[in-house]
């Protein structure tokens, strides 16, 4: 009883080692802050992150010395992306704009106050200075492969990752900014939303020149929206269109591989910085290839339209010329998306020159097997059967 309590002595004569650890953990959120602010000052190299200073084993428990804010944390590749930053025990500040719900698996995937939500307006610099004002490292993954009618190509890809380059740069204490965007980003590109992301590249080189910038194909995955579209259209009309002749080349990656690439820059000793990632999988398939792939999957007969380019910009066009026309939002698109359909007149696969998996040492995997395993939910009858099973096998020979 005496050891007892002489240790909650010892405890109770420390409260300030309790209330700075408890002020690590949630961290106040301010509006405005001055990168001579002692609050806000940053004492972090301006390399890369190995150098930290650790505690811990390197888990979910530990400290890794990372506060980064994850931009478009709530999408696709924003789960993947918060998951492997909480699993190295790096706190992880998650802007959002939309309910209370948008955010709430991702807590799951970090410790107790690793993963801290922040509601914040996209077009209020004081509310991104307030979700950034904690952080060391900023990873921006907004983007939208659509327009709205609040919401347009240019403002999301382009005029966004601007002002975030700028506010990190005003910041003063970022010392990691990674920048997503798309394999076949180009001024000249027939895509609005692959100009716009080419335009927003070079705005945060112009800010930031240590940025990084990772431009990943066309991603797969359990909530991708290529193959999870195809496959439900595929379901519910017994038939998929196929935009052109099917020739366009695409070079699809997964999405867990995308992530451990941008973790992997955000660790090494500053050799990534300045420099563009193209992220393609090993293997480059025609849209027709891929989606035997996905029929042989879901084991449905493949069954295929075929759609020239002008007949199917026919049947995009006129939601792209209504949208900012009518009082009422239009409803997404799905297989004819005007943008995608622009983007699919020519290939888009990994420069010849280009930086790669390789150079971040990352093998990518490839998409046969466990990285599509989700598309076995869309099988007739359940993950054993599907119509290419029941019509060939007797039933007879089931048990």
């Amino acid at each position: 009883m005496q050891g007892i309590s002489r240790r909650l002595g010892h405890q109770s004569l420390r409260p300030a080692a309790s209330l700075s650890s408890f002020k690590s953990i949630y961290p106040l959120s301010d509006h405005h802050y001055e990168a001579d602010h002692p609050r806000h000052a940053s004492s972090l190299a301006t390399k890369g992150v190995g150098h930290l200073v650790r505690k811990g084993t390197g888990g979910r428990s530990s400290v890794s010395g990372i506060v980064a804010t994850v931009f478009g944390a709530t999408g696709f590749l924003g789960r993947y992306v918060v998951q492997q930053l909480a699993k190295m025990g790096s706190q992880v500040l998650v802007p959002f704009r939309g309910s209370e719900d948008s955010h709430r698996h991702l807590k799951l995937m970090g410790d107790l106050g690793q993963i801290v939500p922040m509601k914040y307006n996209p077009r209020d610099e004081n509310s991104i200075k307030a979700v950034m004002a904690k952080a060391n490292v900023v990873i921006n993954l907004i983007g939208r492969d659509h327009e709205t009618r609040n919401y347009s190509f240019e403002e999301v890809n382009h005029g966004m990752a601007k002002q975030l380059a700028m506010i990190s740069k005003e910041h003063g204490g970022i010392m990691r900014f990674i920048q997503v965007s798309c394999l076949g980003a180009s001024a000249s590109s027939p895509s609005r939303m692959l100009r716009a992301k080419a335009a927003g590249e070079e705005a945060i080189f112009r800010e930031m020149p240590e940025a990084t910038v990772m431009k990943p194909a066309v991603m797969i995955g359990t909530e991708d929206r290529i193959l999870n579209r195809w496959a439900h259209f595929a379901k519910k009309y017994s038939f998929l269109p196929l935009i052109g002749d099917g020739s366009t080349k695409i070079q699809p990656v997964y999405v867990v591989d995308v992530a451990a690439a941008i973790i992997a820059a955000l660790k090494d000793d500053g050799s990534s910085m300045g420099k563009v990632y193209e992220l393609g999988g090993p293997e480059i398939f025609t849209l027709h290839e891929l989606a035997d792939l996905m029929y042989d999957v879901i084991r449905e007969w493949p069954h295929y339209v075929k759609v020239p380019f002008p007949i199917a910009k026919a049947f995009a066009t006129p939601r792209a010329l209504l949208i900012n026309k009518v009082p009422f939002p239009l409803p997404t698109p799905n297989i004819f998306n005007l943008d995608e359909i622009n983007a699919l007149t020519v290939d888009s696969v990994v420069s010849e020159n280009a930086l790669t998996f390789n150079d971040l040492e990352i093998v990518p995997h490839k998409l046969k097997g466990y990285p599509i395993e989700f598309l076995v939910s869309y099988r007739k009858g359940g993950p054993q059967f599907g119509s290419t099973i029941s019509e060939r096998v007797s039933p007879d020979s089931f048990p």
